[in-house]
């Protein structure tokens, strides 16, 4: 689910938008069994609130809530994150070839333009960095919705959203990534300037699959510390 972070919304609209942004950051590690009393001192509200959001984030599947032991964040492990990413990839593959016919010239100059504004924030960081925010300013999601196909706008803006920003934001961390994705970003808006959806969709494909090699690589690595630890 996207969420707005400009509108001001209820309590729990509040705490939904706060506890959801620590998960997709790490602020709050997989697996951390989520306090309902120490949160809701943290956010300075009523335990109403607090659980109300952490439904919603039940939804969105950042939370579990396992019975007799409570509310805990999600842990993505390998096998989960390997099948999110091989349904990424075909989702999203799908949406660009359709979006290469249905966006307007204008959508996919803005594109292009929100590019540029990533290629600035990566040089802000010493190309350390390449952090996308939710909707406008989201590529990915700009595409999805430049399909006008409103079930992968669904299946990708609300079913797997969160959870694809929360892997997303780990390999955004890996130096070694943030250049050749943005490279492959603009690739993408050139195959969409050129209405082939074919090589649209080849390049998203190739692209998703090297975002999942990252993840994956990452994994191993944490794995193996584990292990010497």
């Amino acid at each position: 689910m996207l969420i707005d972070a400009t509108k001001p919304g209820t309590l729990s609209d509040l705490a939904t938008r706060r506890l959801a942004h620590s998960i997709v950051t790490g602020e709050l590690a997989q697996g951390q069994k989520l306090n309902e009393a120490e949160l809701a001192e943290s956010f300075g509200m009523g335990r109403g609130p607090l659980r109300e959001a952490l439904r919603h984030l039940e939804g969105m599947r950042l939370v579990k809530r396992i019975p007799n032991v409570g509310a805990r964040v999600v842990v993505l492990d390998r096998q989960t994150l390997s099948d999110l990413y091989g349904v990424r990839e075909a989702l999203e593959g799908m949406a660009c070839r359709i979006a290469a016919t249905q966006m307007t010239d204008a959508e996919i100059f803005q594109l292009g333009k929100l590019l540029d504004q990533h290629e600035a924030q990566i040089k802000k960081t010493d190309g350390k960095v390449y952090s996308q925010s939710e909707g406008d300013l989201d590529f990915h999601y700009q595409i999805a919705r430049g399909s006008r196909n409103q079930m992968l706008m669904d299946l990708l803006g609300n079913e797997q959203y969160q959870l694809l920003r929360m892997c997303r934001y780990r390999t955004s961390r890996k130096a070694a990534r943030t250049k050749p994705a943005l490279q492959q970003h603009r690739q993408i808006v050139a195959a969409l300037e050129q209405r082939d959806g074919e090589l649209a969709e080849l390049l998203m494909r190739r692209h998703i699959q090297g975002a999942w090699k990252s993840i994956s690589e990452m994994i191993d690595e944490e794995e193996a510390s584990q292990t010497s630890a």
